[in-house]
């Protein structure tokens, strides 16, 4: 089995902490993981939420983490004080662009509309071919359960390949995610049916 080289993943989650201790748990285990791992951490660069607590647990950890924080949430003074590196970019777009060139793989955890943004783009990226970085789902407390759902439906209404649905890992443990990113293995199956 061939394993990918994961040096960085970036990371989309919450400015808020959820409802549940469980998400806040599972963003302290990815970024403990990434940290003993020796993966950088490229993430939103903000103090707040899931954010801060993953970010905080990586630097914990000995790992390197990236920030990448709008002009605009820097002005508001959201941005973390302990960042091994910080960039600012102009604009969302254009923060989302850099976080896709830092790094080898994705990780969602629990969050909002710009998380599924995030998730959303790079996936299209990968099945369009303009990239080839694995995507991974940390379901804690069965967040995505609901979201998987509904890919599941968009296979039934074929508008999506089943093969398509299986370019996303998906796990409730941040280090078997981890090891399923480096195994993780392209989809050369079409998008039209």
């Amino acid at each position: 089995m061939t394993m990918r080289s994961i040096n960085s993943v970036a990371v989309f989650c919450g400015s808020n902490v959820g409802a549940t201790q469980d998400y806040a748990d599972g963003a302290r285990a990815l970024g403990q993981a990434l940290g003993e791992a020796g993966i950088t951490l490229v993430y939103g660069g903000t103090r707040n939420g899931l954010m801060g607590i993953l970010s905080d647990a990586a630097l914990a950890s000995g790992g390197a983490v990236h920030g990448v924080i709008t002009e605009n949430l820097h002005q508001l003074g959201h941005v973390h004080p302990h960042l091994t590196q910080r960039e600012i970019a102009l604009t969302l777009r254009i923060r989302k662009e850099r976080m896709v060139a830092l790094a080898d793989a994705f990780i969602a955890l629990p969050g909002g509309i710009g998380t599924v943004d995030e998730l959303m783009d790079v996936w299209s990226m990968n099945q369009l071919s303009e990239i080839d970085k694995p995507i991974g789902l940390l379901n804690s407390a069965g967040f995505f359960s609901a979201f998987l759902g509904f890919i599941d439906h968009m296979v039934e209404t074929k508008f999506l390949p089943a093969a398509h649905r299986e370019t996303i890992a998906v796990d409730a443990d941040a280090t078997a995610l981890l090891e399923k990113l480096r195994t993780h293995k392209r989809v050369e199956v079409s998008k039209l049916l």
